[in-house]
C-alpha cells in the first residue's frame, strides 16, 4: 500500500503552518511595524509639551492642523530602526480648533504618555518590553516560514522541489490485487504471466542469456482494467509498485519533467525488483513534431529523458516498466521500438463470458445477495467494460438500500443497467395526455420495426416513463457479441431509429421534435456506411477520420479527409439515398400494421412498461408479421415457462 500519513494530521499540519504564518505577519504588521493611530485633542498636546525633559524640535502651524516633532532628551526610549526615525522622536498632529484628529506616535508611545508626569521612571522599562514582543514575533514568523519552505521542498510542491518525483509507492500487502481479482481478460493475463515469472525467478531466463522485455505497453479502451492489471502483476510477483501519471511529468518550467523521470528511475533501481507503471502515457509520449520550440519543448525534453532512462537501465536489473494508453497511434516511434516498449498487450472489451466472470468477482463483495441471473446480466450489458460493470453492481446495492430491502436481487440489477443505459427515472415529470399519447405511439413505432425487421437486435423492454433526457425508450440488446456488422444490420438500426417519427406520421398525421436524436443516429450510421465502410455506390473508399481504434470517433464529417466538391456532393446524395430507402420500408411496415401499432400504443398508455414477451404476444394476437428471430424468442419464453411449471409440479 501507499506510504502516507493520516489525512487529518497531514492537512492539520499543512494549513496550521500557513495560518500561523499569516497570524504572525498580521500581528507584526499591526502592532510592530505600523504605528498606532490615536485621537489627541489640542489640550493634550499642550500638556505633553510642558512635561519635564521634553523639547519641541519643530512646530508647524497650518490653516487646519498643527504638526509638531518632539524629542524626549532625558529618557531612553527603545525606538531604533522603526521607520528610520531618530531615537526618541514622535510626530504629533492635531486639529487647530481643538477637535480630535489622528495623531501618529511611535509604537506604544501613546500608552505611556500619561505616566510621564506621575511615574516617569517606568517609561523606559515599558517601551523596552515592546521590543521584546517585536523580537519574539519576528522569530516566530521566521521559524514558521522555515518550516513551511522545508515542507514544500520535501513534498515537491514548491520552487525548490519541482524536480522531485510525484510517484506513489505501493508495497505488497494482503490486500494487494492479484490475478484472482482480474477477470474477463484471460489473454492479457497470460501475456503478463511471463513478466511475473521473471520477477519471481529471474535466473530461469538469465542462465540461457535471455532477457525479459524492458517495457510492456497496455492498450485498450478506457475502463477495461489496465491499471488493475499492472497492480495485479506487482501483487502476483510480490514486488513494489511505483505508480505515476503521464501528466505528472510535464510542468510549465523546462527541465522539471526530465528531473522527475530521473528521480523515478533512481528510486525504482534502489527498490529493484519492482514495477514502474505510467498511466496515460500519451500525455508525455506523443510523437515529436521536430520543431523543438514553443509549448512542446518541455514535453519533448521529458520524452527524451524517458527514452534515455529506458535505454540506460539493464533489463536484468529487475525493473519492469509498464504503461497504459488508449491512443497508441499518437505515441512516438522511438518508444515502441524493440528495447523499450517491445511488447504490446491489448486489453479489449470483455465478451459475454468475460462480463459474466467480471460480475462474479464483483458480486463476492456484496452482502445479502439474492438470486442473480449472471447470464442475463451479461446479455444486457454488451460493450460494457469492467468499470461499467463495477458501477452497475454498486448502483444495484444502492437501489436495494434505498428501497430498504433485505437483500440485493435481480430487479435491482436490471434497474441499474437501465439507469446506466438511458438515465435516471424522472417520476416527478407530469405529461399532458396528448404528449403521453404521442410518446406511446413513437416508442411503439420503434418496437414494431425492431420486431419486424430481420437482423435487428431483440427488444427487451418498451417504456414511456421519462428517463434522462428521453420521454420514453426501447431497450434493445443483442443475444451475442458482435465483432463485425454487415450492411443489413446497419440498415436495420437505421430503420429502427426512423420507426418513431414514421409512427407519428401514420397514426397522428403530424410529426414532433421528439425524433431529433433518432434522426441524428440514422444520419451518422448512413454517413459511416458511405465514408468509412465502403457500403455505397462510391465504391471501396475511405473518407472518414483516422482516429483511435479504442476511442469513439467524433461525428462523421468532423476532421474527415479532404475531398473535392463533386465527391462531397456524391457523398451527400448517397447518404440521402440510404435514408430514403429505409424510410420507404419502415412506412410500408407500419402502414400495414397500423392496428397493431395502435394496440401497442394503447397498452403502453395503460401500463407504461411492456416486457419483451408481453409485446411479442400482443403483436401475435393482432396478426403482426414479426421476424423469425422474434418468433424464436417468443417460443423460447414459452418453453422456459413450461419447464418451470413442470418443475413446480414435480416438486409438489
Amino acid at each position: 500500500m501507499e506510504k502516507k500519513r493520516p489525512p487529518l494530521f497531514r492537512y492539520t499540519r499543512r494549513y496550521g503552518i500557513v495560518a500561523a504564518v499569516l497570524i504572525v505577519l498580521v500581528f507584526n504588521l499591526l502592532y510592530v511595524r505600523e504605528p498606532h493611530r490615536h485621537a489627541v485633542p489640542y489640550g493634550e498636546l499642550k500638556r505633553l509639551i510642558q512635561l519635564p525633559g521634553v523639547e519641541v524640535k519643530s512646530l508647524k502651524v497650518g490653516p487646519h492642523e498643527i504638526q509638531s516633532e518632539i524629542v524626549f532628551n532625558d529618557r531612553t526610549l527603545a525606538v531604533k530602526g522603526l521607520d528610520e526615525l531618530p531615537e526618541g522622536v514622535a510626530h504629533l498632529r492635531t486639529n487647530r480648533q481643538g477637535v480630535e484628529q489622528d495623531t501618529t506616535f511611535f509604537p506604544l508611545l501613546n500608552q505611556f504618555v500619561p505616566h510621564f508626569e506621575a511615574e516617569p521612571e517606568k517609561s523606559p522599562v515599558a517601551v523596552a518590553v515592546s521590543w521584546v514582543y517585536a523580537t519574539v514575533m519576528f522569530g516566530v514568523a521566521a521559524l514558521a516560514l522555515v518550516f513551511l519552505v522545508r515542507w514544500y521542498t520535501n513534498n515537491g510542491a514548491g520552487g525548490l522541489g519541482f524536480g522531485r518525483g510525484r510517484h506513489r509507492l505501493y508495497e505488497v500487502t494482503d490486500k494487494t490485487a492479484t490475478f484472482k481479482d482480474v477477470a474477463g481478460i484471460d489473454e492479457a493475463k497470460a501475456e503478463l504471466q511471463e513478466v511475473v515469472d521473471f520477477l519471481q525467478n529471474p535466473q530461469r531466463y538469465t542462465k540461457f542469456g535471455g532477457r525479459i522485455p524492458k517495457g510492456v505497453l497496455l492498450v485498450g479502451p478506457p475502463g477495461t482494467g489496465k491499471t488493475l492489471l499492472a497492480k495485479s502483476v506487482a501483487g502476483e510477483a510480490g514486488v513494489p509498485f511505483l505508480n505515476m501519471s503521464g501528466s505528472d511529468f510535464v510542468e510549465m518550467f523546462v527541465g522539471v519533467g526530465a528531473s522527475r523521470v530521473r528521480d523515478l528511475f533512481r528510486e525504482a533501481t534502489a527498490k529493484a525488483p519492482c514495477i514502474i507503471f505510467i498511466d496515460e502515457l500519451d500525455a508525455m509520449g506523443r510523437s515529436r513534431s521536430g520543431q523543438g520550440f514553443g509549448s512542446h519543448e518541455e514535453r519533448e525534453q521529458t520524452l527524451n529523458q524517458l527514452l534515455v532512462e529506458m535505454d540506460g537501465f539493464d533489463s536484468n536489473a529487475g525493473v519492469i516498466l509498464m504503461a497504459a494508453t488508449n491512443r497508441p497511434e499518437v505515441l512516438d516511434a522511438a518508444l515502441l521500438r524493440p528495447g523499450r516498449f517491445d511488447r504490446t498487450v491489448v486489453v479489449d472489451r470483455p465478451d459475454m463470458d468475460g462480463r459474466e466472470a467480471i460480475m462474479r468477482v464483483h458480486l463476492t463483495k456484496v452482502k445479502e445477495l439474492g438470486h442473480i441471473d449472471l447470464k442475463k446480466i451479461a446479455r444486457l450489458t454488451p460493450g460494457c467494460v469492467g468499470a461499467d460493470l463495477a458501477n452497475i453492481v454498486n448502483e444495484a446495492v444502492l437501489l436495494a438500500a434505498r428501497r430498504d430491502a433485505d437483500r440485493v436481487d435481480m430487479r435491482d440489477f436490471v434497474e441499474a443497467i437501465e439507469r446506466g443505459a438511458v438515465g435516471l427515472e424522472r417520476k416527478s415529470r407530469i405529461m399532458r395526455p396528448e404528449e403521453k399519447t404521442r410518446i406511446a405511439v413513437h416508442e411503439a413505432g420503434h418496437a414494431l420495426v425492431a420486431c419486424a425487421v430481420e437482423h435487428s437486435d431483440p427488444v427487451h423492454k418498451v417504456s414511456i416513463i421519462p428517463r434522462g433526457l428521453a420521454g420514453g425508450y426501447v431497450l434493445q440488446r443483442p443475444d451475442s457479441d458482435r465483432l463485425l456488422m454487415t450492411r443489413l444490420e446497419l440498415e436495420a438500426r437505421i430503420k429502427v431509429a426512423l420507426g418513431g417519427t414514421i409512427a407519428e406520421e401514420v397514426c397522428l398525421h403530424e410529426i414532433s421534435t421528439g425524433a431529433t436524436s433518432d434522426l441524428n443516429l440514422a444520419n451518422n450510421l448512413a454517413a459511416q456506411m458511405v465514408r468509412e465502410y465502403g457500403m455505397s455506390r462510391l465504391g471501396r473508399i475511405y473518407l472518414g477520420e483516422a482516429g483511435s481504434a479504442f476511442l469513439p470517433n467524433g461525428a462523421p464529417g468532423e476532421g474527415a479527409r479532404a475531398c473535392s466538391e463533386q465527391t462531397a456532393r456524391e457523398i451527400d446524395l448517397e447518404i440521402r439515398a440510404i435514408i430514403s430507402a429505409c424510410l420507404f420500408e419502415v412506412r410500408t411496415v407500419l402502414e400495414k400494421g397500423k392496428l397493431s401499432l395502435e394496440a401497442v400504443a394503447k397498452r403502453l398508455i395503460d401500463k407504461e412498461v411492456l416486457e419483451d414477451r408481453e409485446l411479442l404476444e400482443l403483436l401475435e394476437d393482432n396478426d403482426f408479421a414479426i421476424s423469425p428471430a422474434a418468433r424464436e424468442s417468443l417460443s423460447q419464453h414459452r418453453r422456459l415457462e413450461e419447464t418451470g411449471d413442470m418443475i413446480k409440479r414435480l416438486g409438489g
